[in-house]
């Protein structure tokens, strides 16, 4: 636990969006580490999770978390999520729009129209949403918002088109927002993370049907020869909301170096070597 010399967001109030696991958690763990004030949300089917994730938190300290249910892509429950943080907080300094999730890997061809929207609802529109709703209050705190984008939104990925795309837009949309809340004080800024270690990664890992395989290619696609941590994650947030006053529209990447230096990459069909799993051996997920 930081003492109170050492609390880098000390009373400040931050609502982040997809907090019961993965990079979320590591976000709300860090934040509360340091003093501030963290309402975060799930969806409905996740409260058990969040409310054990408030309680252990409330008994660290020395910050305090606050667990809403909250699913982003319904209008009214972004709403109530930060009336909720204003009726206890009376303010909002930071705003975190996490929440999302990646679909199967597979090409354009085996994806539906309404499987799209329905990324867009969660990816884009819901960032829009939730920031929408937090302005008001953020522009009166002179605070900023923080969109966790992705790699891929930069680089690319295989047979992910529509996750690549809704993450492009997220990118595209922080910088867009930067420059509208600029006259307000508000600063608003993108992360774009590259293979984390998360409870997502495991699951998809799990799905090639050999996930110790495809664990140790995720590790290797990076210089460091690793994944990033949540927790790695959430101090780069919080350095973001507390100490980068001088960045706004920025998408700063935390890739472990994925995107440097040469690599496999001929697609033509000749080229392309399958795993034991039927899967492309270049096949990378962030």
């Amino acid at each position: 636990m930081n003492s109170v010399g050492q609390q880098r967001y000390a009373d400040k109030v931050v609502v982040l969006t997809g907090g019961t696991s993965g990079i979320g958690e590591g976000c709300v763990r860090v934040f509360v580490e340091n003093g501030a004030k963290v309402v975060f949300c799930a969806k409905q089917g996740e409260h058990e999770v969040g409310e054990e994730l408030e309680d252990e938190l409330n008994t660290k300290g020395p910050g305090e978390a606050m667990f809403i249910a909250c699913d982003v892509t319904q209008e009214e429950d972004i709403k109530n999520m930060i009336n909720k943080t204003v009726e206890k907080y009376g303010t909002i300094d930071c705003l975190i729009n996490n929440a999302g999730d990646h679909p199967s890997h597979r090409p354009i061809d085996d994806f539906s129209a309404r499987e799209f929207r329905d990324l867009l609802d969660l990816l884009v529109v819901g960032h829009f949403l939730t920031s929408k709703y937090a302005l008001p209050y953020l522009r009166k705190s002179k605070g900023n918002i923080i969109f966790n984008a992705s790699l891929v939104a930069t680089i690319g990925q295989l047979h992910a088109v529509t996750y690549v795309a809704a993450k492009g837009a997220v990118v595209a949309m922080t910088r867009a927002l930067a420059i509208d809340e600029a006259e307000h004080g508000v600063r608003v800024n993108s992360f774009s993370p590259g293979n984390i270690w998360t409870p997502l990664w495991n699951k998809m890992a799990n799905e090639t049907g050999d996930p110790q395989s495809m664990i140790k290619f995720g590790k290797h696609a990076q210089l460091m020869g690793r994944m990033g941590t949540a927790l790695e994650a959430g101090r780069l947030c919080l350095y973001l909301a507390g100490e980068a006053t001088f960045l706004t529209g920025v998408d700063i990447p935390m890739s472990g170096g994925a995107e440097l230096n040469y690599g496999t990459k001929d697609r033509t069909s000749q080229s392309i070597t399958p795993t034991s799993t039927g899967r492309p051996a270049d096949t990378a997920m962030f």
